[in-house]
């Protein structure tokens, strides 16, 4: 087999066209030529994983995708969190969500858990840092 590590962009666009020419004739399963091409597609996928890594989204960006894709209304997210205007909270970034609306969350939306919990940027409230700055004066 004449394969080789994905260190470059040249390797990167050497192992792709070797890749492609399987996509235009499919090789017979557990021939050499498939173990070539699996060989490939893993490298391939580690070097787009440390060159191009993709960061999980936070709590904010899974909900607000997970309800554009399922076309989910604003309005189902009120049983989860207890009020419309929770929901904008937390969807504005003003409201952390508590372990239990992250369960919740789960258990309606399927998003994993850890994506949930995982701490995220909430936005500053509005004079917040003039109180600070009082308070520390």
């Amino acid at each position: 087999m004449d394969i080789r590590p994905i260190r470059t962009e040249a390797d990167y666009d050497w192992a792709l066209a070797e890749v492609e020419r399987y996509f235009l004739d499919e090789p017979a399963p557990g021939s050499e030529a498939a173990d070539r091409f699996d060989v490939l597609s893993a490298l391939i996928e580690a070097y787009e994983a440390k060159v191009w890594p993709i960061e999980a989204p936070d709590a904010v960006e899974a909900v607000k995708s997970v309800m554009a894709d399922r076309r989910i209304p604003r309005d189902r997210l009120t049983a989860v969190f207890g009020s419309k205007s929770r929901v904008s909270e937390f969807l504005s970034r003003k409201r952390g969500l508590t372990l239990a609306a992250a369960n919740r969350l789960h258990d309606e939306l399927q998003i994993p858990a850890a994506v949930l919990i995982r701490p995220y940027a909430i936005a500053p409230r509005p004079g917040a840092s003039r109180r600070r700055e009082k308070a520390e004066g």
